[in-house]
């Protein structure tokens, strides 16, 4: 099994498990060995399953402000919860190929490859929601036509993004490419480097 059919076999386990009761708060339940890789790939298909649904909440015109504002702080520490993992999963890479010779002309990717494993969860998680849109009961034929074509698309978008992360993690594995991972130093979570915050002191 290639490394992209692992991907969206665990994150379609992962979106179907959320759905089960649909919820932001409910529990999760991993069934991967704890910091085993597939652990990772499930929680982090259930991350972005989660802000997902947070997304839709606050978009609600007749939401409370108050509500709004808490599902907005909730959303920044996704973000960040997501971020530190898809660099965890990097780490993961850097370690299997941490002993590869890398050849004189290799070249770098324009993207590490956590960064486009976060593609393929969010793009399955975008095919789970058209596909429900496709089979929605109250939706008229034209709507429906819509969403089917946007559906062929998407599943066109997953079988190219997982032959390029198969791609380049081969390429990676032979020395043709190198991984250079830059954290994010993302500054607005930072008290340090947000103006904002560290003004306030």
């Amino acid at each position: 099994m290639n490394f992209s059919e692992q991907c969206c076999r665990i994150f379609e386990q992962a979106t179907e498990a959320y759905h089960v009761t649909d919820h932001v708060d409910a529990t999760i339940h991993n069934p991967y060995e704890v910091k085993s890789i597939e652990f990772y790939l499930y929680l982090k298909n259930w991350i972005d399953a989660v802000q997902w649904h947070l997304e839709d909440i606050i978009r609600n015109p007749s939401i409370d402000p108050v509500g709004a504002l808490a599902i907005k702080r909730r959303i920044d520490k996704s973000n960040q919860d997501r971020t530190d993992l898809v660099e965890l999963i990097d780490s993961f890479f850097l370690d299997r190929y941490k002993n590869v010779n890398v050849l004189p002309d290799a070249t770098i990717n324009t993207e590490s490859p956590a960064w486009a494993v976060d593609r393929l969860s969010i793009l399955i998680l975008k095919i789970y929601h058209m596909q429900q849109e496709v089979n929605r009961p109250d939706a008229d034929v034209e709507h429906k036509a819509s969403c089917e074509k946007k559906l062929a698309i998407l599943l066109e978008q997953k079988k190219d993004l997982s032959t390029a992360l198969d791609q380049l993690l081969a390429d990676i594995k032979t020395g043709r490419k190198y991984m250079k991972v830059y954290k994010q130093m993302k500054m607005y979570n930072d008290p340090a480097l947000n103006p904002v915050l560290y003004g306030n002191k």
